[in-house]
């Protein structure tokens, strides 16, 4: 991975994501190089300098997106409302819970990013979800030169990612052209799901999973027999379990393969592994609802996939970066090991002859990426030439 902060994983791993999100290393140097005693101190002061500097630098690419439209060149203003936009999200994934200003910066960030989407003429479509008495959201993107009902991947997020982020890093597209379309889900305990209706995380992925499928089944342009899963990072936990539990699913695939969670949660309160985010004990508790440690980690013993892949009989890709410095590569080959009954199972270690080594590859998602993109167009019937 890129270590502009060799102290500060969390701040490393945000530089890194925000990279695959397309980034530009001119404007990271520009953003990060102020903040070198900062990323030392890990304290909110430090993430408060963090998040001016990458903010001051989304401004300035408002402004100049501004001059874009001022001229009626769209396609340019748009692009750059998409990387200021990308440039917020990484600022504001940082804040603690209830920082000042955080959710103000989500709301500026969301109309960035679709206003983006609309001037650079995208094909992505933000959708609404039914969801028991509230609803879900995510982004449609449509496979590329498909006649009648396409094929969808359902992609799922992580502990502390977004739709936005997901979309951003390129699975969308590179499935686009494969012939398969892709629906990008805020799922409960992440997003605007967790940010502005408050719908926190639930173990049992399937009960939103099958909310999700039943609003697939309601479009003309989605072949309901060819719909698959995809989970990153906690994703990897959340993929596996909704396949288990929901026999729609015609496939899945863990980016990441997040097999005991719980166990993760154990170890970190050890204090082995890295931590996805600063004040990572407070973001846990507001994504599960919980008012302590001890009622988190009370949750989080459900979150584990132990007696449950047996139940998978559908195709199934695991894949995990060879040196993931979150979750454990002996997970990878759990998942693999316990799907005994997937007809067609795969294990995909991703190395250093392949890139992507790290956690759900965020070092280089470009060749994992394709990996995932050839693997699902295959079994869902799209094309990878």
């Amino acid at each position: 991975m890129f270590r502009f902060f060799p102290t500060n994983y969390p701040w490393d791993l945000s530089v890194n994501l925000s990279i695959e999100m397309g980034a530009k290393m001119g404007e990271i140097q520009e953003m990060c190089g102020p903040l070198a005693e900062a990323a030392k101190a890990r304290d909110a002061e430090g993430t408060a300098m963090f998040r001016q500097t990458w903010v001051t630098m989304a401004d300035k690419l408002l402004e100049l997106a501004r001059d874009d439209l001022d001229h009626g060149r769209k396609i340019s203003g748009g692009e750059k409302y998409i990387r200021a936009a990308n440039y917020m999200m990484t600022a504001e994934r940082l804040l603690a819970h209830g920082s000042d200003g955080r959710l103000a910066l989500y709301e500026r960030l969301q109309d960035t990013f679709y206003m983006g989407l609309k001037l650079s003429g995208s094909r992505a479509e933000k959708v609404t979800i039914p969801y028991d008495d509230n609803h879900l959201t995510g982004i449609f993107y449509p496979a590329e030169n498909v006649q009648g009902r396409q094929p969808v991947l359902v992609q799922l997020n992580g502990l502390d990612s977004t739709k936005e982020m997901k979309f951003l890093v390129g699975l969308p597209e590179w499935l686009a052209k494969r012939g398969v379309a892709s629906l990008v889900v805020d799922q409960p305990g992440t997003g605007d799901a967790l940010r502005l209706r408050n719908l926190t995380a639930r173990y049992d992925s399937e009960h939103w999973a099958s909310k999700i499928f039943d609003y697939l089944e309601t479009r003309e342009d989605v072949d309901p027999a060819r719909i698959g899963c995809e989970g990153v990072s906690l994703g990897g936990y959340y993929c596996p379990r909704a396949v288990a539990f929901e026999p729609r699913f015609a496939m899945g695939v863990v980016w990441g393969a997040n097999h005991d969670w719980r166990d993760v949660q154990k170890r970190r309160k050890e204090a082995e592994g890295d931590f996805p985010v600063p004040h990572y004990w407070g973001h846990v508790r507001w994504v599960f609802g919980a008012e302590t440690d001890e009622e988190f980690m009370e949750k989080a013993e459900d979150m584990h996939l132990h007696g449950v892949l047996d139940r998978i009989k559908v195709p199934f890709l695991v894949t995990h970066g060879k040196h993931d410095s979150q979750i454990p590569l002996k997970w990878a080959h759990e998942t693999y090991d316990q799907l005994v009954n997937s007809p067609k199972r795969e294990l995909k270690i991703f190395d250093e002859r392949t890139g992507g080594v790290q956690h759900s590859s965020f070092d280089n998602s470009a060749n994992a990426g394709a990996y995932i993109a050839d693997w699902v167009a295959e079994v869902l019937g799209g094309h990878t030439a």
